[in-house]
C-alpha cells in the first residue's frame, strides 16, 4: 500500500481549492481548536468594538444629547446617523456577500477533503478525518455567525428606518420654528418701527416746546437784565451815557455847522441877487430828516406843488430817481450817505432846485453797532404796524422784527405775520415821506402782494436794521434796495 507523505497531503489541499474562490479580505480568520476538537475564534483586541455595539454607543449618545441640543443641531445629528445607518446596510450586505464566499469554499474544502479520505489509509487518514469534523464545526459555527448577522441587519433595518423617521420629524420641525421665527422677527421689527415712530414724533414735539420755552426764557432774561440796568447803572449804562451825550453834542455842532453853510449861501445869493423862496431845513446827516421850508411870504403852498427827491453820486454826478420820495419831508437812508441830495419843486411850470450843501454824513458810531449785530444769527428789533398794504394800521401793539442771515420774519407774540428769505422781489428802505417820524420807520415789501411800513423805537435801530438786512441779502447774492432799484436816469 502506497503511503501518502505530508507534503503531497498539503499539496493536495492546496489544490483542493477552487481558483475562483473569491476571499472577502486578505487573510483567513483565525482559529484555534479547543478541547473536544471545537474551534474557538482567537481574541481580538478589546479596543475594537463590534458594529452593534458602535450604533447602540452612537445612539445612547444622541439620545443624551437631544435636550442641550438646538432644533438645527439636532437635525443635522439626525442627517449623520441617517448616513451612519445607511453605511451600516452598506457593510451587512458586504458581509452577507462574504458569508455567502465562506460557504462555497467550506463546501469546496470538505468535498476535497471527502475525496483525498478514500485515497490516504492510516494516520493520514486520521488527519483527514479531523479535518473533515474541522470544516464541518466551522460550517456550524459560520451558520451561527449568519444567524447573528441576520439578527443585526434585522435591527440596522430598524434602526435605520426610525433615524430617518426622526431626521424627517426634525426636518418639519426646523420648517416650523423657523417660520415661527421669522413670524416673531418681522413683528419685533414691527414693534420696533412703531416705537422708532414715536420717539421722532416725541423728539419733534419736545424740540419744538423747548425752542418755545427758549425763546420765552430769552426774553425774559433780556427784560430782567434790562431792568437791572435800569435800577443798578453799570460800567456799560455809563458809556451809553456818555455816548448820547456826545453824539447830542455832535448833532448840535452839526446844525450849527450847517446854520452857518446856510447863511454863507444866502449871503452869497444876496451878494448875486438870487431870490430863492425855498429852502432845505434839517440836519444833512443820517438820523435826522431834511424838510422843504418856505423863505418867503410868497412862496405858494406845498401842497399846490409838485415834489420828487433825487439822489446824486458825488464823484460821478449820476442822478437817480428816489421813487416814492414825493412829500415835502425826506429822511435819509443808509443808501443816501456820501451822496448829496436833491429835490425839484415844480409850480405853475416853474421849476425849483434845491440840494444839500454836501453829502450826507453818516451817523456816529452806527457802524460799530452794526458790526457787533452781524456776529448774531438772528437780531431783533420791537416795531410798530403803521401801514399795510397801502392802508393805515390801526392796531399799535408792538411787533417783532427779526432779521436772520437767511430770512427776515415779522411776529406779534407767537404768530408769525410774514417771514420770507431774502429774494429779488424783496425790498427793503426807509419811508419815503411821513413827517417828523420819517427817520424812524422803513418800509419793507417781503414779497409780492405783502407790504409793511414800519415804526421803530429810534432812528439808531432803523438803520441799523436797514444794514443789517442788506448786509446779509448781500451774503445770499441778494441785492436789497427800495422799489427804484438804484438805477440812474440821468447825468447831471
Amino acid at each position: 500500500m502506497t503511503r501518502v507523505s505530508r507534503e503531497f497531503s498539503n499539496t493536495m489541499q492546496k489544490e483542493a481549492v477552487s481558483a475562483d474562490v473569491i476571499f472577502a479580505s486578505s487573510r483567513f480568520p483565525n482559529y484555534k481548536i479547543g478541547a473536544n476538537n471545537q474551534i474557538v475564534d482567537a481574541k481580538e483586541d478589546p479596543k475594537v468594538l463590534t458594529m452593534k455595539e458602535v450604533v447602540a454607543r452612537e445612539t445612547a449618545l444622541l439620545l443624551e444629547q437631544q435636550k442641550r441640543l438646538s432644533v438645527r443641531d439636532l437635525a443635522s445629528k439626525f442627517e449623520k446617523g441617517l448616513a451612519a445607518a445607511a453605511k451600516l446596510s452598506e457593510e451587512a450586505k458586504l458581509r452577507e456577500a462574504a458569508s455567502l464566499e465562506k460557504h462555497v469554499l467550506l463546501r469546496k474544502l470538505r468535498d476535497a477533503l471527502e475525496s483525498l479520505k478514500g485515497r490516504v489509509a492510516g494516520r493520514n487518514k486520521d488527519d483527514v478525518e479531523e479535518a473533515v469534523a474541522m470544516v464541518e464545526a466551522l460550517a456550524a459555527q459560520l451558520t451561527q455567525r449568519e444567524g447573528e448577522l441576520l439578527q443585526e441587519k434585522t435591527e440596522v433595518k430598524k434602526l435605520a428606518n426610525f433615524l430617518k423617521q426622526a431626521s424627517e420629524d426634525a426636518k418639519k420641525l426646523v420648517d416650523e420654528e423657523r417660520a415661527h421665527a421669522r413670524a416673531e422677527i418681522e413683528s419685533a421689527r414691527a414693534a420696533v418701527q412703531r416705537v422708532e415712530e414715536a420717539l421722532q414724533e416725541q423728539e419733534q414735539m419736545s424740540r419744538a416746546s423747548g425752542k418755545q420755552d427758549l425763546e420765552e426764557l430769552m426774553k425774559e432774561v433780556q427784560e430782567a437784565r434790562r431792568i437791572k440796568m435800569l435800577h443798578q447803572p453799570s460800567k456799560v449804562m455809563d458809556m451809553e451815557h456818555e455816548l448820547r451825550a456826545l453824539r447830542i453834542q455832535l448833532a448840535e455842532k452839526s446844525k450849527h455847522s450847517l446854520l452857518l453853510q446856510k447863511e454863507l449861501a444866502r449871503s452869497k445869493r444876496v451878494e448875486e441877487n438870487l431870490s430863492h423862496i425855498y429852502e432845505l431845513d434839517g440836519a444833512e446827516t443820517l438820523g435826522s430828516y431834511l424838510r422843504i421850508k418856505p423863505c418867503s411870504d410868497i412862496a405858494p403852498e406845498l401842497s399846490q406843488c409838485s415834489i420828487q427827491w433825487y439822489r446824486i453820486s458825488s464823484e460821478g454826478g449820476k442822478k437817480e430817481l428816489i421813487l416814492g420820495a414825493s412829500k415835502s419831508v425826506y429822511a435819509p437812508e443808509p443808501f443816501d450817505v456820501g451822496r448829496i441830495l436833491q429835490v425839484e419843486i415844480t409850480y405853475d411850470d416853474h421849476l425849483i432846485v434845491l440840494t444839500t450843501t454836501g453829502p450826507i454824513d453818516p451817523a456816529a458810531g452806527l457802524g460799530n453797532y452794526v458790526e457787533a449785530l452781524v456776529r448774531k444769527h438772528d437780531v431783533e428789533f420791537n416795531v410798530v404796524v403803521t401801514q399795510m398794504n397801502g392802508a393805515d394800521h390801526p392796531s399799535e401793539s408792538i411787533h417783532v422784527l427779526h432779521v436772520g442771515k437767511m430770512r427776515m420774519k415779522l411776529c406779534k407774540g407767537k404768530t408769525t405775520i410774514a417771514k420770507e428769505y431774502y429774494s429779488s422781489s424783496m425790498q427793503l428802505c426807509g419811508v419815503r415821506g411821513g413827517g417828523n417820524a420819517a427817520a424812524q420807520a422803513l418800509f419793507w415789501q417781503a414779497k409780492k402782494g405783502f407790504s409793511v411800513v414800519l415804526a421803530f423805537e429810534s432812528e439808531r435801530e432803523r438803520n441799523a436794521a436797514i444794514m443789517l438786512a442788506r448786509r446779509f441779502s448781500f451774503d445770499c447774492n441778494i441785492t436789497l434796495a427800495g422799489p427804484d432799484g438804484g438805477s440812474s436816469i440821468g447825468t447831471k
